[in-house]
């Protein structure tokens, strides 16, 4: 049974940073392309970040040069580091897994797991 729960959501100023976690279990998480999508109250589901297999990381332009997505194979663990934060980065984020080697530009929205996310709202 697929797992993913995430966890570091919390309030925080515009221009601080906060740091999402995602714990996977359930399947074989090195062999997985792993991504961060959104939701925010009254917008379409936005994808963040997708992170392939072996690393290779792709952000939304939106987000690019605030958030970082990092994985670790050792921990079965995804992060996404998002500084520099702004209230328009306010939403529900969550993490997201799909069995495909490389993720690309894929939807990280539509893979076909994902977990209950945790809630970001930055404050102006």
């Amino acid at each position: 049974q697929v797992d993913l729960v995430e966890s570091g959501g919390g309030s925080v100023q515009s221009g601080g940073s906060l740091k999402l976690s995602c714990a996977a279990s359930g399947f074989p998480f090195n062999t997985y392309c792993m991504g961060w999508y959104r939701e925010a109250q009254g917008k379409e589901r936005e994808g963040v970040a997708t992170i392939d297999t072996d690393g290779r990381a792709s952000v939304a332009d939106v987000v690019k040069g605030r958030f970082t997505i990092v994985r670790d194979n050792a921990k079965n663990a995804l992060y996404l580091e998002m500084n520099n934060l702004k209230p328009e980065d306010t939403a529900i984020y969550f993490c997201s897994a799909d069995d495909m080697v490389v993720c690309g530009s894929y939807f990280a929205g539509a893979f076909t797991y994902s977990g209950q996310g945790t809630r970001v709202t930055v404050s102006a």
